[in-house]
Order: structure tokens, then C-alpha cells, then sequence
């Protein structure tokens, strides 16, 4: 394979406050840039990066107020003509010149429409057709949105790629009891507590979640364990999901580097969400030695493999019952961290990255 030059748009990567989807792109650009290979990749941003962010990459800073994807980023395109673009994490230009590769996330909104504004929902529906149909390859983070996107879009899967993302290979069990204190006290959070990691909004299914651990706590007749929902507050998000039940904590959007130390001061993770295209929050909690509840549809099967507690999202009775399952019973909790373990061990970003540059390579044949 000739040496390519391959653009990137890495404009999602400077977020302040990244979920999943920018992470995504943080994270695979990281590693493409990390192998070896001829290939020659130009990042494209909006705002100017860090000086630590991709710091021996080559890097193009074009900005732009508004409609930079099919403004500022496009003209770049036509100007600098690469053998092929990649999106990791966001949409095509509407015009731009040769094959090109873009990784769609999940089809959530055409199940759950109601879970979304209207207006963002028919752009998700619009941005979504316009990258299937217009990219050369598309990269798909699970079988499940493989198959949406063939089902939906009536695309052929021989367009189609999987390539399961990795996960933050420096998330490790926290043992050191000050560290973990200093976490609950920076964020404010109990001794004792059931996670959430998300954007707080409607897919995230929060209202049941709460509702399950309601329940739960008033058969335990009181408890000291408390439910920690962590993340920013998302579109459509109802404060009423919280109203009246004792315990439920909302720190916010937790940083970083604190991230770790969350995950293994907690009980469990309680990720029973109704549509994930991938879902990040079930390995990073496997990372970090803490069992994982999570829903028994879309991706979530596929990610968590035998070692998480499958539950109906829809069953409220069923989530509090795996809430009781997974705090009561040690012997069910020490197989569910220690097939964790394994299970995380199989998603890594290099093998993400490699997956996607031969994408790449591929989008680029002529005969592609």
C-alpha cells in the first residue's frame, strides 16, 4: 500500500468536558498516531489544542464560528485534496472532494425519538443518512449498530466495518482508602454508594433507575448505600426523576483524574440504559474491579460479555432485584470483578486503531 495522507477531524477532541463520543475520537486518533505505519495523518481543529494534545502530530488550525464542518473544514479539503478523510466523531461535510471513512456511534434516536428534541432528532436523522451514504466506509462500534445502520439505512454490510472501540488502558482498581476518601469528599458523595456514569437524559433511562434503587432501599428499610448519578445534565433531562428519594447524589461531570477513584469506591455500576451504540461506563467499571449491572439489549450483551448482570432496562422490579442481587450476595460480585477483568482485557485501542487505518487503506484503493 502506497503512503497515504489521511485528514482527520479532530475538532470534537479539545471538548472540555468529553463524553463518550469525543472520547472516542481522543482516544483512536491517540493510538493511530501511535503506530507504525507510512501513513501520513493531518488533524484538523476549530479551537486551538493544547500544546500537549497530539503534541508531534500534524496539526491544522482552521477556525471558524459557525458551520465549521461544512464551512472552514470543507474548503480545507478541497484545497489540501488527501487521499482520504476520516470523522471519527461528528459529520461530513456536505461537499469535499474523494473517499472518505466516518464512525457512526448509535441509532438510538430512531428507536427512542421521544428521548430527543425534536430539532435535534431529525438532525441526528439527517447528519446520520448523509454519512452512510456519502462515505466510502463506515465504521460501526458494535454488531448491533452494524445492523441498525444496514436495517435503517439500507446500506449493504459489505460497506460496513466493526471495530469495537477500546478502553482507557490507565483505569486500574484504586486500594490506597485515601485516595478514595478524598474523591467522595471533593464530589460530596457517601461511604457507600450505587453508581450511574452518563449524561443525565431520557435514553440514559435515569427516571427508572431511580425508581429501582427507590425501591430497593425502602425493602432494605433504610440504607446507608446511596445512588451516585455522574455526569452533566443532558437535553430533556426532568429534575423530577430525582424528586422524593433519599440518598440519590448528582456531582456533576466528574474529571478525569478522578474517574477511577469513582469507580472503585462504588458498590456497583448501575448502567441499565435503554439504547447504547457501544457503552464505555460497563468496561471502564470492569477496569476497576467493580461489577457492572447493565441491559440486556442493544450493544450492551456484546460489550459486557459474561461479566455484568443483564436486566430488563424496562422492568424497574427487575433492576432493583439486580440491585439487591449484586450488594447482597459476595460470592456473585467477586466472579462478576473477576470475569470483568478478562472481559475489558479484550478491548484495546490499538487493535481499534489498526482496524481503522486498514478502513482507511481500503476506502483509498481506487476499486474501493
Amino acid at each position: 500500500m502506497r503512503p497515504l495522507t489521511i485528514a482527520v477531524d479532530a475538532s470534537r477532541t479539545t471538548t472540555a468536558q468529553r463524553t463518550g463520543t469525543e472520547n472516542y475520537a481522543l482516544q483512536l486518533i491517540r493510538a493511530m498516531l501511535a503506530l507504525d505505519t507510512p501513513h501520513r495523518l493531518v488533524l484538523y481543529f476549530r479551537d486551538q489544542p493544547p500544546g500537549d494534545l497530539f503534541p508531534d502530530a500534524d496539526r491544522r488550525v482552521i477556525p471558524w464560528p459557525r458551520l465549521w464542518t461544512h464551512v472552514r473544514f470543507a474548503a480545507a479539503l478541497w484545497r489540501d485534496r488527501p487521499d482520504v478523510t476520516f470523522v471519527p466523531s461528528h459529520v461530513l461535510p456536505v461537499s469535499f472532494p474523494g473517499p472518505a471513512v466516518v464512525t457512526v456511534h448509535d441509532l438510538g434516536y430512531v428507536y427512542f425519538p421521544g428521548a430527543h428534541p425534536d430539532l435535534s432528532r431529525r438532525y441526528l436523522d439527517w447528519s446520520t443518512r448523509h454519512n452512510v451514504r456519502r462515505a466510502t466506509r463506515i465504521l460501526a462500534d458494535s454488531l448491533a449498530t452494524a445492523n441498525d445502520i444496514a436495517a435503517h439505512y439500507h446500506i449493504s454490510d459489505s460497506k460496513i466495518t466493526l471495530v469495537y472501540p477500546g478502553v482507557d488502558e490507565s483505569l486500574a482498581p484504586v486500594r490506597d482508602p485515601a485516595a478514595l476518601a478524598a474523591v467522595r469528599a471533593r464530589y460530596r458523595l457517601p461511604e457507600r454508594y450505587l453508581l450511574f456514569v452518563g449524561t443525565l437524559q431520557p435514553r440514559k433511562n435515569i427516571a427508572r433507575i431511580v425508581q429501582a434503587y427507590g425501591r430497593w432501599r425502602a425493602a432494605q428499610g433504610g440504607t446507608d448505600v446511596g445512588l451516585v448519578l455522574a455526569g452533566p445534565q443532558g437535553w430533556l433531562y426532568d429534575p423530577r426523576w430525582t424528586e422524593g428519594v433519599h440518598g440519590v447524589v448528582l456531582p456533576g461531570y466528574v474529571d478525569d483524574a478522578d474517574v477511577a477513584a469513582l469507580y472503585s469506591g462504588a458498590e456497583a455500576l448501575v448502567f441499565p440504559t435503554l439504547h447504547e451504540g457501544f457503552g464505555f461506563p460497563v468496561l471502564e467499571a470492569m477496569r476497576c474491579g467493580t461489577p457492572v449491572i447493565t441491559s440486556a439489549t442493544s450493544s450492551l450483551p456484546e460489550v459486557a460479555g459474561p461479566a455484568a448482570l443483564l436486566v430488563n432496562p424496562r422492568d424497574v422490579g427487575a433492576i432493583a432485584a439486580g440491585i439487591e442481587q449484586i450488594v447482597a450476595d459476595s460470592a456473585l460480585r467477586d466472579s462478576l470483578i473477576a470475569r470483568g477483568f478478562v472481559q475489558a482485557g479484550r478491548f484495546t485501542w490499538q487493535r481499534a486503531a489498526e482496524q481503522a487505518i486498514e478502513a482507511l487503506e481500503m476506502a483509498a484503493r481506487p476499486s474501493s
